[in-house]
């Protein structure tokens, strides 16, 4: 049987129930470091997201740009 706490959980990070469900981890005392790596290193890749998204629009945008003026050039060059 399949719960709404794990499907919620899953779509989260796949990884953090994998490793609760498959291969029985538990966060316990002493273990608190590992979680503070674990969220570092989600907020390093959520920045690298946004980061990597960022940088793809202002691509897409140059792109356009490039096409209008190339349009353009050739509109004036008649």
């Amino acid at each position: 049987m399949i719960r709404a706490s794990d499907v919620g959980e899953y779509l989260f990070c796949a990884r953090a129930w994998w490793l609760r469900r498959v291969q029985g981890v538990r966060v316990g005392e002493g273990q608190s470091h590992h979680l503070h790596a674990g969220t570092l290193r989600h907020d390093r890749h959520s920045q690298s997201v946004t980061r990597s998204r960022t940088l793809l629009w202002i691509a897409v945008g140059l792109l356009l740009l490039a096409g209008m003026l190339l349009l353009m050039g050739r509109l004036l060059a008649l």
